[in-house]
């Protein structure tokens, strides 16, 4: 029997991906044999942040003592990135790069064993206990998707930063703290947004698996996703669209969730199955441009939950 079209686009894009990382990691080491990180003329550390909700958090506990640059573009899926050979130079001339952790970044590894180097690398999730996916052996990453959860991103950013440049220790305390009063506001203003809407109606559909904590912090039920998984870089089968359809059928869910980077090809089939509404036009692995609906972490999930709560109540 022939395999099916999706199988086969999967498995060239996976081997198109292999040889694009091999590409890089030759570039990588070409680069960290001919560059030496050196930090700023200030002598402060060069701060590089893979995402870009991550920079927005990071630089809040920076104030102004550190810029905080970001390797990800706007716009762009963390989960499917391929970092340019500008890229590797980026990480070489870095002493501090924050990433989410808990396989977000599964692609950049490899880049870090092969360039060396003595980077402080400071991992948002260390210390929080995952969310796992459905097989129950994959951690689920989208951890900043609950306000208090990041709290502990602030303060693990707030020590790594400490750690790299002790002389501004006291600057990072005083701006993490000043940062979580701003989480805790967001969290108690979610929650009352929530509570507008029937308990019956918090259903979420989404494009991969990426909003169970928010859904375990503020009393929704994820009902399923097009992607049965917390990455994007997979494809779902026919059995599993099936079986969204049926759920969407069964629970009366009111609309699917899309992130304004998914394709909505899918999200519009199914609805146009099952008369629910696709919501598209969520930020939550990306903030917007400077003068979009969500440029900054705080405003991200301000919109998010603005898009939801309407959505559920309609």
């Amino acid at each position: 029997m022939k395999a099916p079209s999706w199988t086969r686009s999967e498995t060239c894009l996976t081997r198109m991906k292999n040889r694009s990382v091999l590409l890089l990691l030759v570039l990588a080491l070409v680069l960290s044999a001919c560059r030496t990180a050196a930090p700023t003329a200030s002598g402060l550390p060069r701060v590089l942040a893979v995402e870009s909700f991550l920079a927005d958090i990071a630089q809040n506990v920076a104030g102004d003592r550190l810029k905080v640059d970001l390797l990800v573009p706007l716009g762009v899926d963390p989960h499917e990135y391929q970092p340019t050979p500008q890229d590797l130079v980026r990480i070489s001339d870095s002493q501090v790069l924050i990433v989410n952790g808990l396989g977000y970044e599964w692609w950049l590894q490899k880049t870090l064993d092969s360039l060396g180097g003595q980077r402080r690398v400071l991992t948002a999730t260390d210390g929080l206990t995952p969310l796992k996916d459905a097989t129950g052996t994959t951690a689920d990453p989208h951890m900043w998707l609950d306000p208090m959860l990041v709290v502990h991103y602030v303060e693990n950013i707030r020590d790594g930063l400490t750690k790299a440049d002790p002389a501004g220790a006291d600057v990072y305390a005083a701006n993490a703290a000043g940062y979580i009063h701003q989480l805790n506001v967001l969290d108690q203003w979610i929650a009352e947004r929530v509570a507008t809407v029937a308990v019956s109606n918090r259903q979420l559909v989404t494009d991969h698996d990426s909003l169970a904590y928010f859904a375990d912090r503020y009393g929704f039920t994820v009902v399923g996703a097009i992607i049965p998984s917390v990455s994007t870089d997979s494809a779902p089968t026919a059995q599993d669209l099936a079986r969204l359809v049926a759920q969407i059928q069964q629970t009366g869910a009111p609309a699917i969730f899309l992130e304004v980077t998914a394709n909505p090809k899918l999200a519009q089939q199914i609805a146009a199955e099952t008369g629910i509404r696709v919501v598209g036009d969520l930020y939550l692995e990306s903030l917007s441009a400077p003068d979009g609906p969500a440029p900054s972490y705080l405003l991200m999930m301000r919109h998010d939950v603005d898009a939801i709560v309407t959505a559920c109540m309609t």
